[in-house]
């Protein structure tokens, strides 16, 4: 389970700072009750400030939380990383697509054929996740060769002219570098999104293509 981040909690208009050091000072440790039944939440109640003209809201350690849990909703920075994480896939694909047939290395081959099989299935998440928020009704024009770690046309047009283990070499390069931006990405999401699944699914691109350049450097020596 992630931990929500402050800045999602969305409490009412007003002090959230003054809600947060309130926050700080109760006790909200959990109690046991002695026949083994599940924890409860415990602690002083929170004044919470109200909207201009209204008047302030108690609320209880139970209410504070729910309410952090539920703004969940996706901002500009979720909606931009999915659309441009799909077409950076979609290149390594594209790398990967040339392997079988040009690679000369076996463990190429067999890195080539986990990244596919990693990145085929986050793309088609990546893809219902925009058709369930509607993004895939926004524009998602985007200069795939600005994104962090994205191969230039050149380059792809090189890699699929080498064979053997120029070809090897030329891939554990650009795929390496094509997964350290993507890690960039996923990194600059989980600062600037604010969708819990959108985190989620960089936090598995972190953590897959972390493995895997290790294993991409451990061939390049």
């Amino acid at each position: 389970m992630l931990v929500r981040r402050t800045t999602r909690a969305s409490l009412v208009t007003g002090s959230l700072t003054a809600v947060l050091l309130l926050l700080a000072g109760c006790d909200s440790g959990a109690d046991v009750n002695p026949d083994g039944g599940s924890a409860k939440v415990s602690g002083p109640a929170v004044i919470a400030p109200g909207k201009p003209g209204e008047a302030a809201r108690t609320l209880s350690p139970e209410d504070v939380e729910k309410q952090r849990a539920e703004d969940d909703s996706p901002n500009s920075a979720d909606f931009d990383y999915t659309r441009m994480m799909i077409e950076h896939h979609t290149q390594a694909l594209e790398m990967t697509e040339l392997a079988p047939e040009r690679a000369k290395s076996t463990q190429v081959k067999r890195i080539a054929e986990r990244i596919a099989a990693a990145q085929k299935p986050e793309i088609a998440a990546m893809e219902g996740w925009l058709k369930t928020n509607d993004g895939d009704k926004q524009d998602t024009s985007h200069d795939h060769e600005t994104m962090p770690g994205m191969a230039t046309s050149a380059q792809l047009k090189e890699l699929g002219a080498l064979r053997g283990k120029k070809f090897d070499d030329l891939f554990l390069t650009l795929m390496i570098t094509h997964h350290e931006g993507a890690i960039t990405m996923a990194t600059d999401v989980k600062a600037q999104g604010n969708n819990i699944l959108v985190e989620e699914m960089a936090d598995d691109v972190i953590a897959q293509q972390a493995t895997e350049i290790s294993r991409m450097r451990d061939l390049t020596g």
